[in-house]
């Protein structure tokens, strides 16, 4: 799937400029869009430190064009000392902080000017940065929505807050900012790449399968580009045409990791067993401990009533990955058959709490409850069962992975 983000940073600013430019290097996502961000540092008028003895402003900014950064810290660090309440020292040893990629402590600076004075020029976007670079997402959020409202075209700021939404996995809110800031740089590969899996996770197949046609385009031989294009198509119901896409990928790449999976989920959703357990041996082919291989492969030994053969799977899927529902599911199936009814509830239980939304556990354990004589507990399942309208199957990036390809700062 897609590489992570792994951001490097560089710092540099000309004699003279009260600009510093922070160079985030993208080996993958935003490798062209995020690779200069601005950060503001903070003038003051030269007499202020010809007025003193004592080390200045002007003292700590000529250290800084020096590189003499630890220096310049313990300077802005006097001048905060001498005035706690100076907001424009306060976020210039934030600045410095951050050219040292010491983000906590940047971020507790500029937010110390910043309620000293909401208004400084750069201080919400600074502070964004700072918490976004520990992989504070959600904390980015709010400094980088203030940036935007004070500077509605600001596509750094829209930019820097759709990242920040993808990575606290709010993805309908990431795709908002994301594809404004697509459409502004519309050769940028990567972050079109971000947008795609925003809108993937969000549910909006539409601009996901948009999105990844583009991308498709410019790497047609691509088994990761063949990938996603068949999530985006599955997602849209269209799952014969995603089985295609992930046999183009397989072209590509057969021994990529989780691709013959991700076919044979495709195939078991169709009710192609056959071809699905082809698919899933060939996974494990590759990767003996693929739980999801394992799990679906216990599950067609149960369907041909092969329980014999099912429960090992079934287990060795669950030692790897407790999360597995469909594992839990069906070994409470074949325990309840084997009248193994505390086990068999324990197993169901598990399977509800991973979906409740889904009633067939539900349907299950009411099953073992009234065979148990608990009529009260069962009638309460049945009656969930009722509530709960019939779900589609998942969708096969759902299966393939728990979650997106994560930013890591």
């Amino acid at each position: 799937m897609l590489n992570s983000l792994n951001a490097r940073n560089g710092w540099s600013r000309s004699a003279g400029s009260s600009v510093a430019v922070l160079r985030l290097h993208h080996p993958s996502y935003l490798t062209k869009w995020l690779n200069t961000i601005t950060v503001l540092a903070f003038l003051w008028p030269a007499l202020t430190s010809a007025q003193s003895s004592a080390p200045g402003p002007t003292e700590a900014m000529a250290l800084e064009q020096q590189g003499r950064l630890d220096e310049a810290v313990k300077v802005w660090q006097v001048v905060v000392g001498r005035n706690p309440r100076d907001a424009r020292a306060l976020a210039s040893l934030g600045v410095d902080y951050s050219k040292e990629q010491r983000y906590p402590e940047a971020a507790s600076a500029y937010r110390k000017a910043l309620a000293l004075d909401p208004k400084l020029p750069g201080i919400q976007l600074n502070l964004g940065l700072a918490e976004f670079k520990q992989g504070h997402f959600q904390a980015a959020i709010p400094p980088f929505g203030a940036a935007l409202a004070a500077q509605p075209g600001n596509l750094q700021a829209r930019g820097l807050l759709g990242m920040s939404y993808y990575g606290a996995n709010r993805f309908a809110e990431a795709s908002k900012h994301l594809e404004v800031a697509a459409k502004a740089d519309p050769e940028n590969v990567q972050l079109r790449q971000v947008l795609a899996q925003s809108c993937l996770w969000a549910k909006k197949f539409d601009c996901a399968l948009e999105e990844f046609r583009l991308i498709q385009q410019r790497d047609p031989d691509s088994a990761a580009a063949h990938i996603l294009m068949g999530e985006a198509l599955d997602g849209l119901g269209r799952t014969p045409e995603a089985i295609s896409e992930f046999q183009e990928a397989i072209k590509a790449a057969p021994q990529q990791p989780n691709v013959h999976f991700g076919l044979g989920y495709l195939h078991w959703k169709l009710k192609h067993y056959n071809e699905a357990e082809t698919e899933f041996k060939s996974e494990l082919s590759i990767d003996a401990d693929n739980a999801q291989a394992l799990a679906f492969l216990g599950d067609l030994a149960m369907k041909r009533n092969d329980l014999d053969g099912a429960v090992p799977l079934l287990r060795k899927a669950l030692q790897s990955r407790h999360d597995i529902r469909i594992a839990h599911l069906d070994l409470g199936a074949i325990l309840t058959e084997q009248r193994q009814y505390p086990a068999a509830i324990s197993a169901l239980k598990r399977a509800v709490e991973l979906d409740p939304e889904q009633p067939d556990a539900h349907y299950r354990l009411g099953r073992v409850y009234q065979a148990t004589g608990n009529q009260a507990a069962a009638q309460k399942e049945f009656a969930k069962v009722r509530e709960l309208h019939e779900k589609a199957e998942e969708d096969v990036a759902r299966k393939m992975s728990a979650a997106p390809p994560p930013l890591k700062p």
